[in-house]
């Protein structure tokens, strides 16, 4: 049975993906949901270690996340409405994986993982990402302890 599931999901997903991002988008979309499990994990790790865990605020980071991940699809439908090449894909996109991997490293450098980047490549990284893990921190203060359940 599951994998009568299975097949009726992919049928449903796989064209529905198609059309939401196009054929040759799919490599950058990878990226992006790969770069956003990064960001998930380096959160959730980050978020457990400074005692700010809370699961309503994980509940809600996974409608944002679909949110932005719908982003670029509409860029993908508004770039075939007006007859552009990617342009609005490609910006969305960008815009989404730079904020991410911003994201991304502020929680790794929470999480306490920054030992693991070269100090002058960590320098750099934190001079780039400083404003995002500023907010990270203050937000976790402002959650310490609370369990959102």
């Amino acid at each position: 049975m599951d994998k009568f599931w299975s097949t009726i999901v992919g049928a449903i997903l796989v064209p529905a993906f198609n059309f939401l991002y196009g054929g040759a988008t799919k490599s950058m979309m990878i990226a992006l949901i790969f770069f956003i499990v990064l960001d998930w994990i380096t959160g959730t790790r980050a978020a457990k270690k400074d005692n700010s865990y809370a699961s309503e605020y994980g509940i809600d980071g996974v409608f944002r996340t679909f949110f932005i991940l719908l982003l670029p699809a509409g860029g993908h439908l508004l770039d075939e409405a007006f007859g552009l090449p990617g342009v609005l894909f490609g910006a969305l996109c960008i815009g989404v994986l730079y904020h991410t991997l911003q994201s991304m490293i502020a929680n790794a450098v929470r999480a306490g993982w920054a030992n693991w980047f070269p100090e002058k490549l960590l320098i750099k990284i934190t001079d780039w990402v400083k404003s995002e893990l500023d907010k990270k921190v203050q937000r976790a203060e402002s959650r310490k302890g609370d369990s959102g359940n």
